[in-house]
């Protein structure tokens, strides 16, 4: 056996000593990125409406974007008029997939100054949320949506408030989370969407982020975002990640600093030819900007 002396032995622990502080830093940070909670996911808004389920489900799969949100209407076609046995068809696809079915994305809204339409937009949530429990998902994305000139804003948001903390109760039964999209022209300004939640204090209701212009409105996105983070659900929309007209960086920074859990869902409104592609360069984004979080 070789003999080191002592003046050898030294210099050999220093360079590893040197060699682990420079590789520390490092594989702490390349930890850290895939210890983070937040994860990106899919929603089939534009680029996968035209998708049947199946190829949905194996797009997802083979771009590593592992969840999904089923907007209704499209498609994909789940929708509350499938039978119990379709239903447990779309559960098993899910289930015999990497691919999470995260939830559905509806337009079931509760301004409505008519109250008759207001039930039945009340009573249409609950048929979905029924539907999304059967098919596996966790929960349903509604909207608040509009406010009305001849109709006190106090009233509207206390209406928008009330239907959400029903929903609320009655998804609570049923395991749905009910994630209200940050939406409409005047609804959408975050200052009105925590008026909202205010009412809607249930704790099973939730918002879902919308990545809006309006955002950036009053004193900016960082205290915005501080308004509503708080309530924030499982889903938050995104458009391109790789636009320069809205704060992803700061987006996903806040997000794996407050140890969010949920899902970053691709809502993107471009029409680009192979979106297949398309998914893959926003898995990349995606991956860079969580690193650099």
């Amino acid at each position: 056996m070789a003999v080191i002396d002592r003046k050898t032995f030294l210099r050999n622990m220093s360079l590893m000593a040197g060699t682990a502080l420079v590789a520390g830093p490092a594989m702490a940070t390349e930890l850290a990125w895939k210890k983070s909670g937040v994860k990106l996911g899919f929603v089939t808004y534009l680029w996968g409406k035209d998708w049947a389920l199946p190829t949905l489900i194996k797009n997802c799969a083979d771009t590593g974007i592992l969840g999904v949100e089923l907007r209704v209407e499209h498609a994909h076609n789940v929708m509350p008029d499938l039978n119990a046995a379709q239903r447990l068809e779309v559960r098993k696809r899910f289930a015999d997939s990497p691919v999470q079915l995260v939830g559905l994305g509806t337009n079931q809204q509760f301004d409505f100054v008519d109250q008759a339409k207001l039930k039945a937009s009340i009573d249409r949530a609950k048929e979905f949320i029924r539907l999304s429990a059967d098919v596996g998902g966790s929960g349903v994305k509604v909207k608040p949506n509009a406010l009305h000139k001849e109709v006190p804003t106090e009233k509207t948001v206390a209406q928008i408030g009330e239907s959400l903390n029903e929903l609320a109760r009655y998804g609570a039964e049923l395991g749905q989370q009910i994630r209200l999209e940050v939406h409409g022209e005047e609804t959408q300004e975050l200052p009105m969407t925590k008026r909202i939640m205010d009412v809607a204090a249930h704790p099973n209701a939730a918002i879902c982020w919308n990545c809006n212009p309006q955002d950036l409105n009053g004193n900016g996105f960082q205290a915005n975002f501080d308004l509503v983070k708080s309530r924030f659900g499982a889903t938050c929309h995104v458009r391109e990640l790789d636009r320069t007209d809205y704060p992803y960086q700061d987006l996903l920074t806040n997000l794996v600093t407050m140890k969010y859990k949920g899902w970053v869902l691709l809502e993107c409104h471009t029409n680009p030819a192979d979106k297949v592609a398309s998914m893959n360069t926003q898995r990349a984004v995606f991956d860079r900007m969580i690193r650099k979080a």
